[in-house]
This record gives structure tokens, sequence and C-alpha cells, in this order.
């Protein structure tokens, strides 16, 4: 990106603390941390102010997209828009549908995701850890106890899976890198 495009999309970037700021917009996407309840309480909000033709979108890792849209009068147009760390880096959205998210917010988000993110796109069930943390949860934890038996040293297991695997990071890179919270938090609601 140039200068020009870069101050271009500067100057359309508006911070807000006032969630009255959110009344009319197409797409709001919360990003709140892994709290169920935060997250619930935000939609609710979001329900009530957002103009009725408004998509909600989750970023969450791990929460169910369920549950935050039965907390609105909108349960059809809640999606998950789940994006990776770093995420300027990161090429991968997961596009998270509920049993009763319509087509037609998936389209549109899926769209927002290719075209104005510059996303790749995957559409993933609302179960346990969609499809990247359903994969990537038991590997980051099987490190997490070989690192506790004993059996090898942090930087070993982050430097097999580089070295052997092709990975830019090891697991334990990748968990200090994601968060302890987080990573937590997605391994709790596997187990759920």
């Amino acid at each position: 990106m140039d200068q020009d495009a870069a101050d271009a999309a500067l100057a359309r970037v508006r911070a807000t603390l006032d969630i009255e700021d959110f009344a009319d917009r197409d797409l709001v996407i919360e990003a709140a941390p892994e709290i169920e309840s935060l997250k619930v309480d935000i939609f609710q909000k979001l329900d009530k102010i957002v103009k009725p033709s408004g998509i909600l979108a989750s970023n969450t890792s791990s929460i169910p997209l369920i549950k935050m849209a039965n907390a609105t009068q909108r349960p059809g147009q809640v999606v998950g828009v789940h994006s990776f760390n770093p995420v300027p880096v990161m090429p991968l959205v997961e596009i998270v549908v509920s049993l009763v998210t319509s087509e037609e917010t998936v389209t549109a988000v899926t769209d927002y995701a290719k075209n104005t993110l510059r996303k790749k796109t995957v559409r993933a069930g609302d179960r346990a850890g969609f499809i990247v943390n359903a994969l990537l949860i038991p590997y980051l934890t099987s490190a997490v106890r070989m690192l506790e038996s004993g059996y090898a040293t942090a930087e070993d297991i982050d430097e097999a899976m580089k070295g052997g695997c092709g990975y830019p990071m090891g697991q334990l890179t990748l968990i200090d890198t994601v968060g302890l919270d987080i990573t937590l938090a997605a391994a709790g609601f596997r187990r759920s």
C-alpha cells in the first residue's frame, strides 16, 4: 500500500467510545475478550442499537455462536468472523455459521472478508473450536503436556516442529503469541 492509499484508509477510520455510534452500520464485528457473558451482553446491546438490517459478527475463537445469536432478535444475521493472530499477517478468516445464520448473511460477510479485508475464507460450522481450533488445541496441549512431563525443553519442542514440519513457529511460541487466556478458553470450550 502506498502512502496515499494508507492516508485515505486512515481518513475513513473513526474511533468511538459510544456504542450508539454503531447504529447505522451494515456490519459490526465484536472482538471482546473470550468471556461468554460479556459477549452475550454486547450482542444484546448491539441488537437494540444497530439498524435492523445490520449484521452482527463475533471474532470469538471458542464460544458457541448460537449463544450470541440467541441473545438477539436477529439470529439469522449473526455470524462468526474468526481471524487469527497476528491479524495483519495471517491470511485466513473462518466464517462461522450457526444453525440459524442466513445464507444472505454468510454471503455478505464472506464477500466483506475477501474483498475488503483481502482474506481467504473457509466456512465452519458452529461447533467447539470451529475448524482451526478443533485441530489446533489438541496439538497445543500435547506440547504443554510434553513440557510439563520433562520429556523435552520448550526450545526443543518448538524447534522440532519448525525444523521437522516446516511450521513458522512452534506450539509453545504460538501459545505465547495467542495468549494463555485465549488458549485456555478455547481448550475449555473444546472439553465442554
